[in-house]
């Protein structure tokens, strides 16, 4: 009975890559390169165990003032990461670069490895942070919190009819994203299912496919999305893409649609809120 549970526990506490961690003591040092991950940290009660981040982990905003910076999600110091002697480093499949992962293996003891492909990948997300790091009861509050989202989700997408939207995250080149991906999948969880209807494979940039206006799947299109992240595209770009979708366009929270973590069912129910109103 006990051998059972603790091989339960183990395989809890496995990340995306396959690696198993074991439970950490109250001393743990966190370097975490992944905006939503931080943000995470914070919701988990973990805040004081962060050592280091990136210029772009800005939620908690008070909270983060005075955490040290330790480059973007690309272009990451590993020497000022060295330098604040994490035990633990949190990473992302997408987000970071492989090389930068195994670079900072050589001198960190455990690089928790994420990959969250749907909304519900959070759950087990939720408890191996929450297993790692002592915050289990936390990280239960927020999978109760987002089961509750998907399942208001569920009944909001039983109402409305589907759209096939099309979703932008870059300009020059317009660039789109994989049904694959997790903003797809949140996306879908809304009836808005992304166009083109390709996948993008487990990495890689065919997760985020460039594309012309040319494409003849634009046909299917009935709403074209912009995301506010990764580019930065703001209200004076829908008159552009309008012109070249022939289209409506719609300005939308990249962080409220791509960020996992913490931030799922609050973003689940703000795209509640916005197809409600379209309705």
């Amino acid at each position: 009975m006990h051998a059972r549970t603790s091989q339960d526990a183990l395989r809890t506490l496995t990340d995306a890559a396959g690696q198993r961690h074991v439970p950490a003591g109250p001393d743990a040092r966190i370097v975490s390169l992944v905006p939503s991950l931080t943000e995470l940290v914070f919701d988990l009660g973990l805040g004081d165990r962060l050592v280091g981040r990136t210029g772009f982990c800005v939620h908690p905003r008070e909270a983060l003032r005075g955490v040290p910076k330790v480059g973007g999600t690309k272009d990451v110091k590993l020497e000022r990461i060295r330098e604040l002697a994490p035990t633990h480093v949190l990473v992302n499949m997408d987000e970071n670069r492989r090389e930068t992962v195994d670079a900072l293996a050589a001198f960190v003891p455990d690089i928790v490895v994420t990959h969250p492909n749907t909304p519900q990948d959070n759950l087990p997300l939720f408890a191996l942070l929450g297993g790692v790091f002592g915050a289990e009861a936390a990280a239960a509050r927020l999978a109760d919190e987002l089961r509750a989202a998907l399942a208001e989700a569920a009944a909001l997408r039983a109402t409305l009819a589907d759209e096939r939207v099309l979703y932008l995250i870059w300009r020059e080149p317009w660039m789109t994203v994989a049904r694959d991906t997790y903003i797809a999948a949140t996306l879908a969880e809304v009836g808005w299912y992304t166009v083109p209807a390709v996948e993008g494979g487990e990495t890689g940039a065919a997760r985020y496919p460039a594309f012309d206006w040319e494409a003849p799947w634009l046909a299917d299109v009935a709403r074209v999305l912009l995301s506010t992240e990764p580019y930065r595209f703001r209200a004076e770009h829908l008159p552009e893409v309008e012109s070249l979708a022939r289209r409506p366009a719609l300005l939308v929270d990249g962080e409220m649609v791509s960020w996992y973590g913490s931030r799922a069912a609050r973003g689940l129910r703000w795209l509640m809120a916005l197809r409600r109103g379209m309705a």
